[in-house]
């Protein structure tokens, strides 16, 4: 598992990520951004989050934006704000809550995991679904994290995996020791990490101390 400063290189397979789900870019980027608006169902997500009315929240990765949508119903006059490295997806993600952005509770920007460009301890929630396998260095992304969080806020990083699978979820989950990995990774900067299994996705919580 290696590390590098390539932003398209992975942690986990020691090589770039070079499918249109892990790097969403041109035609083809769009075109999985929408299947990805179809398929992906987050309210088990958004549940365990726990986003309340007032809340900052920040999505790493929110490729078409639909728990940015689910999140945005949630916080009142909080607001939700995002990083994703793909154009095409921010362009997804802006047309499909386009009044939520218009009237101030969205932010959307370009940005990665390891660089959200937000500034210490903002958010009182950060979540990332389905992206952390493609992040170039665990560590660094971790610490980003951290950094955004407010003390005693609560993160949460899913991967695909879960109780109840697909066949194609299931094809993509991870191997227990990287999921002890992560796990690892998360509890060197965060406090009380625990590990469910939503539906289909392996999800695990922990708080800024």
């Amino acid at each position: 598992m290696e590390t590098t400063t390539d932003p398209n290189h992975s942690w986990v397979f020691g090589r770039p990520a070079n499918s249109p789900f892990a790097h969403p870019r041109g035609l083809i980027g769009t075109l999985a951004g929408r299947i990805m608006r179809r398929t992906n169902r987050q309210h088990e997500v958004a549940d365990l989050l726990d986003v309340r009315p007032g809340h900052h929240v920040l999505e790493i990765g929110y490729g078409p934006g639909v728990l940015v949508g689910l999140l945005a119903e949630r916080v009142g006059d909080g607001r939700v704000c995002g990083v994703d490295p793909s154009p095409e997806m921010r362009e997804l993600a802006v047309r499909g809550n386009r009044a939520a952005v218009r009237a101030g509770t969205v932010d959307l920007r370009l940005g990665s995991a390891d660089a959200t460009g937000f500034p210490d301890a903002a958010f009182d929630r950060v979540v990332t679904v389905n992206t952390v396998v493609f992040w170039p260095d665990l560590e660094a992304g971790m610490r980003e994290l951290h950094r955004v969080t407010k003390p005693g806020g609560r993160v949460l990083i899913a991967w695909h995996g879960g109780s109840n699978p697909s066949r194609a979820t299931r094809a993509h989950a991870l191997p227990e020791h990287v999921l002890a990995r992560i796990e690892e990774a998360m509890a060197g900067v965060f406090t009380g990490v625990v590990r469910r299994e939503l539906s289909t996705l392996t999800a695990f919580t922990a708080t800024r101390p």
